[in-house]
């Protein structure tokens, strides 16, 4: 099993780093720069995001306009669809979750709530599929390959969840914990005995510790070997839905879903 790299010594990280192609690091920071509070930016707003030089921000731009991945419009520079390219890319290896949809469609059609999966990526969940309905649960839109703090999220929990202790103490110790909602655990210690509980009764319950009014229940999804490989969850407004109904009829529905995909891999 290869080590994790909180475990490796400084001298072995040193000899990785002589081997790390830094200006495509700054090239994806340039990508990344971008979002949906900075859809456009002038090459100067780009720099000051980024903390790149002007003259490096400039051919990154450049380079990325040239290849298609970003367009520039006077001053003004945006990514063009083609960035979606990168995702799905990797999406298209995840063949699970292409043919998990109809299942997903399926939980969504019984339950008339959203339904999405994610994984684990550093200190965020990632979404990688998602069936949503009319019901806005959310502030923002999400997507395939929104990124949301694992530590608040029940999807993030059950993941988290199946790490080591020294992997999981490490993560909390170095991700940024942030208070959302009066309601937000914050405390390591807090964070550590809920996501115990997690591990042991199979699910995560998160209410309104991301937004006020959201809440959010998770299952695991395991690969063949038995290791969690995603978490699936539903979401939904608490005003709209009995604590009673999630347990009694969303979880074992979400859970009967997460057996039938774990079935496709």
């Amino acid at each position: 099993m290869s080590k994790d790299i909180s475990e490796k010594k400084p001298d072995e990280l040193v000899k990785k780093n002589t081997e790390i192609v830094q200006s495509l690091i700054k090239g994806l920071n340039v990508i990344k720069a971008f979002n949906q509070q900075r859809p456009t930016m002038t090459l100067s707003e780009v720099a000051s995001v980024t903390g790149f030089t002007r003259a490096a921000t400039r051919r990154f731009l450049l380079t990325l306009v040239r290849e298609g991945y970003a367009k520039q419009t006077g001053k003004l520079f945006s990514l063009t669809a083609k960035v979606l390219d990168l995702g799905f890319a990797y999406l298209s290896t995840l063949d699970i979750w292409h043919n998990a949809k109809p299942l997903m469609t399926t939980l969504v059609d019984q339950l008339n709530e959203s339904c999405s999966a994610a994984v684990l990526d550093d200190f965020d969940v990632v979404y990688v599929a998602r069936v949503a309905t009319t019901k806005r649960i959310m502030s923002i839109t999400l997507t395939v390959g929104t990124r949301l703090p694992a530590f608040a999220t029940s999807m993030g929990r059950v993941l988290l969840a199946d790490m080591p202790l020294p992997a999981l103490e490490h993560f909390l110790s170095h991700c940024k914990v942030e208070k959302f909602t009066e309601h937000t655990l914050t405390k390591k210690s807090a964070l550590l005995t809920e996501i115990a509980k997690v591990k042991r009764q199979g699910y995560s319950l998160v209410e309104q510790e991301l937004e006020i009014a959201l809440t959010s229940i998770s299952v695991p999804v395991h690969n063949g070997a038995g290791e969690v490989i995603a978490a699936l969850n539903v979401s939904t407004h608490m005003s709209q839905t009995a604590r009673q109904q999630i347990f009694e009829v969303i979880l074992p529905a979400l859970q009967q879903c997460a057996r039938q995909v774990e079935r496709l891999g």
